[in-house]
């Protein structure tokens, strides 16, 4: 699997992301040359080597009519912070020349923004007027981002907890708390963090670019690293100020599901039958019993059904329907997985689906179970046999 994994030990910012994404593009320049194309008003895209602690990386410098848009913490109104709404960024949107699923991105990331706002402000999205994030570098920073994930193209994008930085910033409505209320509005469910770095570390554009697109946010997976990429700030601190973005690829595929868990003792096994029946034809991965001894020393079972986290409350339900269960445990279990797969094979009975597994280093193959059957007493072998057979031509 094709993985982006960015790392935000110091936040994100809308230019940090949309720097240390450039890095991992076939064609960099290419890119900012359609990028200055697209017809953002006023707006130029700069791509220039910068430096943090050492390190070598990429700071891409937005101009607003020939000046250098900087995010400070202290966030003023001027001639170029106008107001403006959503609905006047959407339309801008919608007008440049880029394809319809950035355009569907780059609205999505603002309507999170706009939400936030929403939010602290206590007022309607319509109501709502952009101060820092609605100017021309913000959207340049949106769209950027949106186009760099479209053309990268993983197939996961894994984001690192969120530094958010500490302190307080000035802006126009006062003293604020770091993270700022949009921001933290933003990253809510998202695992954050601060430590010794004061300052406004992730900003509401960069929140919102990585509460879009991130599938997950957690440690650095197991994976094969092909390209790194270095996204620079502007400000400078004791730690290198960037985003740093890895692309590779992840053999194993791990993912979270439930096991919901319930003790019985005064239920018939048809009874247990049926139950596990009604889970596995609505979506349960799988429903097994364990036998136990309770208290008194009666003979039980432990039902256990394992489910995505989307099927839990329909499962749940059913246990509690279809059993006697007085209540029901909830675990919540990181699953590794193989790749799976199902292909067509020519054998000389015909076509056999043969399922294949792999990962961590292995590939496993299995004749799928139905087709056995079918041929077994078509051809009036065992299954053994048949099984052999198909194994020395596939």
């Amino acid at each position: 699997m094709r993985t982006l994994y960015l790392e935000c030990n110091m936040g994100a910012a809308g230019d940090m992301l949309m720097s240390a994404l450039i890095e991992l593009h076939n064609t960099p320049e290419d890119f900012v040359e359609r990028f200055n194309h697209l017809g953002i008003p006023k707006v130029k895209l700069i791509k220039e080597k910068s430096v943090k602690c050492g390190i070598v990386g990429t700071h891409m410098k937005v101009l607003v009519d020939g000046v250098e848009e900087i995010s400070q913490d202290v966030h003023t109104h001027n001639d170029i912070h106008s107001h403006t709404s959503l609905k006047d960024i959407e339309n801008l949107i919608q007008h440049l020349d880029i394809d319809e699923q950035v355009k569907k991105d780059a609205i999505g990331v603002y309507t999170l923004i706009a939400e936030a706002e929403s939010h602290s402000h206590g007022k309607t999205i319509s109501d709502i007027h952009f101060h820092e994030v609605g100017t021309m570098d913000a959207v340049a920073d949106v769209v950027g981002a949106c186009m760099l994930f479209y053309e990268i193209d993983p197939d996961r994008i894994i984001a690192s907890p969120v530094n958010v930085g500490r302190g307080q910033i000035k802006c126009a409505h006062g003293t604020l708390p770091v993270p700022a209320p949009a921001t933290a509005f933003i990253l809510k469910d998202v695992p954050i963090y601060s430590n010794e770095i004061n300052g406004e570390l992730c900003t509401p554009t960069g929140a919102a670019i990585l509460k879009y697109f991130a599938d997950s946010f957690e440690q650095m997976p197991l994976m094969m690293v092909e390209s790194i990429g270095y996204g620079m700030g502007n400000k400078d601190f004791s730690s290198a100020n960037c985003v740093r973005a890895m692309l590779g690829t992840t053999e194993d595929s791990m993912d979270e599901i439930i096991e919901l868990c319930c003790n019985l003792d005064d239920i018939t096994s048809e009874n247990i039958g049926y139950a596990t029946e009604m889970m596995m034809k609505e979506g349960a991965l799988d429903v097994y019993t364990t036998p136990v001894v309770m208290k008194k020393n009666r003979p039980g079972f432990v039902l256990t059904c394992m489910c995505k986290k989307e099927d839990k409350e329909k499962l749940l339900n059913l246990l509690f329907k279809h059993t006697t269960t007085l209540g029901v445990r909830e675990y919540t279990c990181k699953r590794y997985g193989l790749e799976r797969n199902i292909k067509q094979v020519e054998t000389s009975y015909g076509i056999v689906r043969v399922k294949e597994s792999k990962g961590y280093g292995v590939v496993n193959t299995k004749i799928e179970y139905e087709d056995l059957v079918e041929i077994a007493k078509k051809n009036e072998a065992s299954l053994e046999e048949v099984r052999k057979k198909i194994q020395r031509e596939i």
